[in-house]
């Protein structure tokens, strides 16, 4: 039988979000990253603990920008979308 009742909403990663099976295609998207666009693994934790913290975290998704925060925080070039960011200086 299907689940039919409605996923309840989190302000978690997807790891956390009752989602396994898009959080494991996640990780292995950022597994792949070539090293020099890839964010050092304890600057991606760092960048993660404060989208953690983050009012605009749903489900493991950013709501200022619709990305899924475990993807933009694994890359060097890219910030935060909060004005001012939150975790521009984390990893760049």
């Amino acid at each position: 039988m299907a689940d039919t009742e409605p996923r309840k909403q989190c302000r978690c990663l997807l790891r956390d979000a009752g989602e396994a099976e898009m959080a494991a295609v996640i990780a292995e998207y950022v597994a792949g990253l070539d090293e020099d666009i890839r964010t050092a693994d304890a600057d991606y934790r760092a960048r993660l603990a404060v989208c953690e913290g983050c009012e605009q975290l749903l489900n493991g998704t950013c709501r200022l920008c619709g990305c899924y925060v475990e993807t933009r925080a694994a890359k060097k070039g890219l910030s935060c979308p909060m004005v001012p960011p939150r975790w521009f200086k984390i990893g760049t």
